[in-house]
């Protein structure tokens, strides 16, 4: 190894270096860390060397010009035993690329229009469930809607009913992801902890829904020209030519369902809470709802005319962005600046502490859409925002993500106003994605539809789904 200082950072303890204080609470640490040491900090999490890098060129440099000598990280490594070797969870460069070819034609342009139809249905559908005065646990809401919406643009399964199973087990799993990046904690896996064993459970309710859908797949033989029918039918006619089997198919489905919703319904639950905290913000998004769509419920033809119910989905990925930490481990030395991170080092890389820094953004905890302008947007550097990662490891459903959240915001926003209750606790809780702690408990408030001077309700046309 070449022979070099590491970059500042704190001392930590004997043996446990920092690792009490990363997780105390891992998103201000690794904030703060940024504050005091800036862009290269070093600090241990038992005997692992972590390097949190927190400038655009350095991010961009792990990220896309030499993403090749870095692994993903501990926690995602771990999570093989769930998610098996998903393109999330995959560290085999060739793999992923192979699974991305395979998986990338159900998000193509074309099929995205085609579900934005879902999403505003199932959008209306909910605005239409819910009560004037109603008080609701947001989040939970938005992880139904959500779950429901992937399940049937991506799998043409209805699987709104299993939501709560599917959530309650999926929670299970986040609790655990923490404790997935301790040193040596693949030994306790092995013991009969109430802990493992919910778990186990828990995996095994997600694996009992998606090998369903396989094998009622399988059985039909009918290609519904949809994710599911794409996994089980590709041939990767670029590489080896094979296709998936079973366990293949259920890695990357497993993977899909619980990634496309959860990140969704955490992005739109903080949305909903930062407009009934800004109500200047909200109050410019419901004039663009009233004169783009002039009463009527959005489509996909609206998304493009949409532009501050954008703006306002964007900075709501800045300032809660669902994804908010990214962990690489150095499959060889790594040289950034005069530092060297040596092999096997974890390296961090925050979207939240990123995306917070007042170098990019003025006042960073303050909700304001209008950072968001195309001259603001192009002014920033690449890797100044990132909510969806980048490089070969970018999103593969971020056109996914833009159209259903910029869909949702329209025909929630359009018909209903949510506010916090009185003395409701708001605060991150950052697992592997940045939900809010305590739920997201609301009260529902219809608003009237203002068209030129006749108050209205937006018609609704469901087709049967």
């Amino acid at each position: 190894m070449t022979t070099a200082s590491f970059p500042p950072g704190p001392k930590g303890f004997p043996l446990i270096g920092d690792m009490l204080a990363f997780y105390r609470e891992p998103h201000t640490f690794l904030l703060n860390l940024a504050r005091e040491y800036g862009d290269i900090a070093h600090f241990r999490i038992g005997p692992l060397n972590a390097f949190l890098i927190n400038h655009h060129d350095y991010i961009q440099d792990v990220l896309v010009n030499n993403y090749q000598n870095f692994a993903k990280g501990r926690i995602l490594q771990r999570l093989k035993f769930l998610g098996g070797e998903g393109l999330i969870t995959t560290s085999d460069h060739h793999y992923h690329r192979r699974q991305r070819r395979l998986i990338q034609p159900a998000f193509h342009r074309q099929r995205i229009a085609a579900y934005g139809a879902v999403m505003m249905e199932y959008g209306a559908r909910m605005r239409e469930r819910w009560q004037d005065g109603a008080t609701l646990d947001i989040a939970q809401e938005m992880m139904r809607l959500t779950l429901a919406i992937v399940g049937k643009t991506l799998f043409d399964a209805d699987i709104e009913s299993e939501a709560k199973e599917i959530g309650e087990a999926w929670t299970i799993i986040m609790e655990k992801a923490p404790m997935l990046l301790v040193p040596f904690s693949e030994l306790l896996d092995r013991f009969p902890l109430p802990s493992n064993r919910r778990f186990r459970k828990a995996k095994d309710r997600l694996d009992e829904t998606i090998y369903r859908m396989i094998n009622e797949r399988r059985a039909s033989g009918v290609d519904r020209s949809d994710l599911l029918s794409m996994l089980l039918q590709a041939r990767d006619e670029e590489g080896d030519g094979g296709g998936m089997n079973d366990e293949q198919a259920r890695d990357e489905a497993l993977t899909i369902l619980l990634a496309g919703h959860e990140t969704m319904a955490t992005s739109l639950t903080w949305t909903w809470y930062l407009l009934s905290q800004y109500p200047e913000a909200e109050a410019k998004l419901h004039a663009e709802l009233d004169t783009v769509l002039a009463g009527k419920v959005p489509s996909v033809n609206d998304v493009a005319h949409l532009r501050y119910t954008r703006m306002v989905f964007a900075e709501a990925l800045r300032l809660y962005p669902p994804v908010w930490l990214m962990g690489r481990q150095a499959l060889n030395d790594y040289k950034i600046d005069s530092y060297v991170i040596p092999v096997n080092s974890l390296v961090f890389i925050s979207q939240y502490v990123t995306h917070h820094d007042p170098r990019y953004y003025p006042d960073p905890f303050r909700f304001d859409p209008e950072r968001w302008t195309p001259e603001a947007e192009d002014a920033l550097p690449r890797f100044a925002y990132f909510p969806f990662s980048g490089g070969p490891r970018q999103c593969i459903g971020e056109q996914f993500a833009w159209t259903e959240g910029v869909l949702l915001i329209a025909t929630l926003a359009q018909e209903w106003q949510m506010r916090l209750v009185p003395g409701h606790p708001v605060e991150p809780h950052p697992l592997i994605t940045l939900r809010p702690g305590h739920g997201m408990r609301m009260t529902l408030e219809r608003r009237k539809l203002v068209t030129g001077h006749q108050e209205v309700r937006a018609p609704l046309e469901l087709t049967n789904l």
